[in-house]
């Protein structure tokens, strides 16, 4: 592509014509009817939406029109535009970032209310009360399976029983903590 060079002669005529030294279009409404098609492509590519890319090309369009006249090369008019474009929509981005939107719901769900500790305590040692009413045998494998946190496998080792009988007393044990008249408001 050739640039074209402008000598004093075609300076003159261009001036007698109402063109500026550089200025390929005689009007800002030429440039966008000679350029609006390329430039909404351009906007397009940057929104998925088309109503937002014609919006993105109005403001460029309009920052355009404002520094017109300050435009020297309106051979470079193109890349202020697509310039233009960029910026309003970085700025755009970053509204939307921090932007907040009322709603009718809200997005998190309410935490539930935090257990009262004189209440656990409460409960905590209606529990132990209860686990000490149960026979020796029952308690012992209540408090290591439950309290320790041993396994039936582990628990059985230690107390020298099968699994199976591990399994039994620890279902009865339970089956009368469960009645256990003073858990019964727990339940």
């Amino acid at each position: 592509m050739t640039t074209p060079v402008c000598t004093g002669a075609s300076r003159a005529a261009s001036a007698t014509a109402g063109h500026h030294p550089h200025t390929p279009y005689a009007s800002f409404s030429s440039y966008v009817r000679a350029r609006g098609p390329v430039l909404l492509r351009t906007a397009r590519s940057l929104t998925a939406n088309p109503c937002d890319a014609e919006d993105l090309l109005q403001t460029a369009l309009a920052k355009t029109y404002v520094a017109w006249e300050r435009i020297e090369d309106h051979r470079a008019l193109d890349g202020y535009v697509r310039r233009a474009l960029l910026n309003t929509r970085t700025s755009q981005w970053r509204k939307r970032k921090i932007d907040e939107f009322a709603c009718e719901e809200l997005p998190e769900r309410e935490a539930a209310p935090a257990p009262d500790p004189a209440e656990q305590q409460s409960l905590h040692d209606a529990m132990w009360r209860a686990v000490l009413k149960l026979p020796d045998r029952q308690r012992a494998m209540v408090v290591l399976r439950y309290y320790e946190d041993l396994s039936e496998a582990q628990t059985a080792e230690v107390l020298g029983v099968s699994i199976g009988t591990v399994k039994s007393a620890v279902s009865r044990a339970l089956g009368k903590l469960r009645e256990d008249p003073e858990l019964t408001p727990v339940r």
